[in-house]
């Protein structure tokens, strides 16, 4: 591990120097391309340079401890010692997270795929409820959320919403995500009083770029229609909306948001390489069993990953066994415990996987 990092410090280094060469500056993108490995790089070596620190602190606490006879001066040297050989160990953990293999994905911008399930207009009532909490996490984030298309069901519900959310990680954060959430609660339509269960699923994708996923246009077939709903005055007098029909998979995207042909053409174009792209990496998982072992959930749309209890106020996370009491919190977007301890479980699963 220590080879490596003096490695990656000497690469540091390097970039370091390079990044204020003339001819570098000159020249966009391999100043972008160098500016991003240095970022990249950055936590690993201000982490190895404390890990250094710490154990010079630790040598020359001994050193002195060895010569020295006033008591007092003993004892600071002693809390000096025992504070490096602390942080010491924290580092060693910080530094073994930090080499682990990054995903590549992480620092993409995501797609968001919510479909009502199970429980009808309960159940779309509720996917309403989670796009809002999406789109408030985005916002204390500072992300951007941009409507891509979305499928009302006429009482504030929504069959199906596909959104994107444009941020620095979005995808490292969200991605923990997909799959099936559960809610049970007393709907409003319900005269009885009992609790009922609805589900809706989640998809999280990475935004795929022409360079990640090369999308043959002669496999897509495009209809034109005109738009239904809310969408002001071009609704049934222009054929704006579009439908995608991806021939080979029979995946269809309708989108309709915008009052531009040419724009429903690109948002759908967009959902469809994405779509693809995160079947791609699915398919690249289920080859590599050893590596889905380590992973947090499946990703799978239907793995049952969460459920909201309205009655009891709780929150609970099926894969790794986390209820918190604070469900008018999460659902108003406070996310960050949740996504911090799956974080935190999934790291220390491929840490065991590589120890193994």
């Amino acid at each position: 591990m220590f080879d490596k990092l003096e490695d990656l410090l000497i690469r540091f280094e390097e970039i370091m120097g390079q990044l204020s060469e003339p001819d570098v500056v000159s020249d966009p993108a391999r100043f972008q391309k160098l500016m991003k490995e240095q970022s990249d790089l950055q936590a690993i070596v201000d982490a190895y340079k404390e890990y250094k620190g710490c154990k010079d602190t630790v040598e020359e606490s001994l050193s002195m401890l060895d010569g020295e006879s006033d008591e007092e001066m003993r004892e600071m040297l002693k809390e000096e010692l025992n504070t490096a050989k602390t942080r010491i160990g924290e580092l060693e953990q910080e530094l073994k997270i930090l080499l682990l293999p990054k995903d590549p994905n992480d620092d993409k911008n995501v797609i968001v795929e919510i479909r009502a399930g199970a429980g009808g207009d309960e159940a779309a009532l509720f996917a309403a409820e989670v796009y809002r909490m999406y789109v408030k996490y985005a916002e204390t984030n500072r992300w951007k959320t941009e409507m891509m298309s979305l499928n009302e069901n006429g009482i504030g519900g929504f069959k199906e919403v596909t959104f994107m959310i444009n941020g620095q990680g979005a995808y490292s954060k969200l991605k923990y995500e997909s799959g099936v959430h559960r809610v049970q609660r007393v709907p409003e339509t319900e005269s009885g009083g009992r609790i009922h269960t609805s589900t809706i699923t989640v998809a999280i994708m990475p935004e795929a770029e022409e360079i990640d996923f090369q999308l043959d246009l002669n496999e897509c077939k495009f209809d034109v229609f005109r738009s239904s709903g809310n969408g002001g005055q071009s609704v049934n007098t222009t054929d704006s909306a579009v439908r995608l029909t991806h021939i080979p998979t029979g995946i269809v995207i309708s989108c309709q948001d915008e009052k531009s042909q040419l724009k429903n053409k690109d948002k759908a174009l967009k959902i469809l390489r994405s779509r693809l792209y995160e079947m791609e990496i699915a398919k690249q998982q289920d080859e590599e069993a050893q590596a889905r072992k380590s992973q947090i959930g499946t990703g799978d749309r239907s793995e049952k990953i969460r459920t909201y209890n309205f009655p009891q106020g709780r929150v609970t996370d099926h894969r790794i066994k986390l209820t918190l009491h604070k469900l008018d919190s999460v659902v108003d977007g406070d996310l960050e415990e949740l996504i911090d301890h799956l974080i935190a479980a999934d790291q220390a699963a491929k840490l065991a996987n590589l120890q193994e």
